[in-house]
């Protein structure tokens, strides 16, 4: 009977493959869900750039004016605090507590407009 010992062996290493597969898929997919969140951009972090024509004496001088008045309204998204909004918007988060006084730091729901401005 000593070479049929190997098949009591089959089934916990067949389990055991089996559940590093699984650990392994679940892990790659949560990685991977994580990663698409952290790659998608803050709405409205770009600065706001207008262009300008100006005629004078029949010639027209064009010209790029910037703004960095940033957002006025910010969407919260999952992850996000008054921290991770204050730094990526650039307003200090006392403002946005004082232009958002019904909303709590500690309850921020995802598709929630913030005032920012």
């Amino acid at each position: 009977m000593p070479r049929e010992d190997w098949r009591r062996y089959v089934a916990p290493a067949a389990f055991l493959l089996a559940a590093t597969i699984a650990i392994l898929l679940i892990r790659s997919g949560l990685q991977a869900g994580t990663s698409r969140a952290t790659t998608t951009s803050a709405v409205g972090t770009q600065p706001h750039k207008t262009v300008s024509a100006t005629t004078t004496g029949g010639t027209t001088t064009g010209g790029i004016t910037t703004t960095a008045s940033g957002p006025r309204f910010w969407t919260v998204k999952a992850g996000d605090t008054f921290g991770v909004i204050s730094s990526r918007s650039g307003v200090p988060v006392a403002t946005i507590q004082l232009l958002n006084p019904n909303v709590k730091s500690t309850s921020l729901f995802i598709g929630q407009k913030l005032r920012l401005r």
